[in-house]
């Protein structure tokens, strides 16, 4: 593309966002949760309750795959003849991760997610997948902006989970690119999406089992011919962690590449029991 051509493109891309903010002053439109009236000029089309009734997780998380273990693996005990609940993974401190990562060796080196992945959040990561809403994707780069500092997520470049080229051509966009690109501008890192790409597209069946959701990833990922990743600390953007092994295909991909460590750093994950894959409140 020329010199002109992205100045016209960079152009437009600020005349849209300009309208709507004006529109959103003089126009305030409905929750697109909970279709209540909103009461103040914004351009993330959610209300404030519903924004904060997303369930952030606690900062007592496995160390490598930041499940909340504090709460999934607690049990009461009895002390002193009293009850008292105790977590079992603070009790093994000398083990390296949470029950469900015992025995699993992945090629990131630890995930941290902002909110647990159930009521509205579901529906408005729904949402930001097949609407672009790029207000909606910044308002969630600015929580795992706050997780990233909070928990020392050091790196040198951040990198989205990348669609198959199908996907992408059908959506018109990468969901996980509206999260990670303003990230990038908030921790003051370089965004580089095009160092990995998605090689095999997803299965067509909606619903996967574990097993299936690890093989259907398996190989599905590789770095761009010519990337540049030698020894990078890659910070790996998702919009939801469910199993980790989307995550782990793609830091695969550029640990083999060359990549020094790959961090996940998604804006959901699923909270499951390790034993019955059950989802799990906490």
């Amino acid at each position: 593309m020329s010199a002109q051509g992205q100045f016209a493109k960079q152009l437009g891309t600020c005349l849209t966002a300009a309208r709507d903010a004006l529109v959103s002053v003089f126009y305030p439109g409905g929750c697109r949760l909970c279709e209540r009236l909103q009461m103040r000029a914004t351009r993330v089309p959610i209300c404030d309750e519903c924004l904060t009734s997303f369930t952030a997780l606690p900062p007592e998380v496995c160390e490598i795959c930041g499940s909340p273990v504090a709460a999934l693996f607690s049990a009461p005990v009895s002390n002193r003849g009293t009850s008292e609940s105790v977590s079992l993974y603070a009790e093994h401190t000398n083990i390296p991760g949470c029950i469900a990562c015992q025995g699993r060796t992945y090629a990131f080196e630890r995930v941290r997610s902002y909110a647990a992945y159930r009521g509205l959040l579901i529906r408005a990561i729904i949402l930001l997948k097949f609407e672009r809403i790029d207000p909606l994707g910044a308002w969630f780069a600015i929580r795992l902006a706050a997780v990233a500092k909070r928990d020392g997520l050091a790196a040198d470049v951040v990198v989205s989970v990348p669609l198959h080229r199908q996907r992408e051509r059908e959506r018109g966009y990468n969901q996980a690119d509206l999260i990670a690109r303003p990230l990038a501008r908030r921790l003051g890192l370089p965004y580089r999406p095009v160092l990995l790409m998605r090689t095999k597209p997803r299965p067509d069946k909606h619903i996967l089992s574990l097993s299936e959701r690890w093989e259907s990833v398996r190989g599905a990922f590789a770095t761009r011919q010519g990337s540049q990743v030698d020894n990078l600390r890659v910070l790996l953007v998702d919009d939801v962690m469910t199993t980790g092994a989307t995550l782990d295909a793609c830091a695969k991909a550029l640990r083999q590449a060359g990549a020094k460590s790959v961090t996940g750093l998604t804006v959901a994950r699923t909270v499951r029991h390790s034993a019955t894959g059950s989802s799990d409140d906490f």
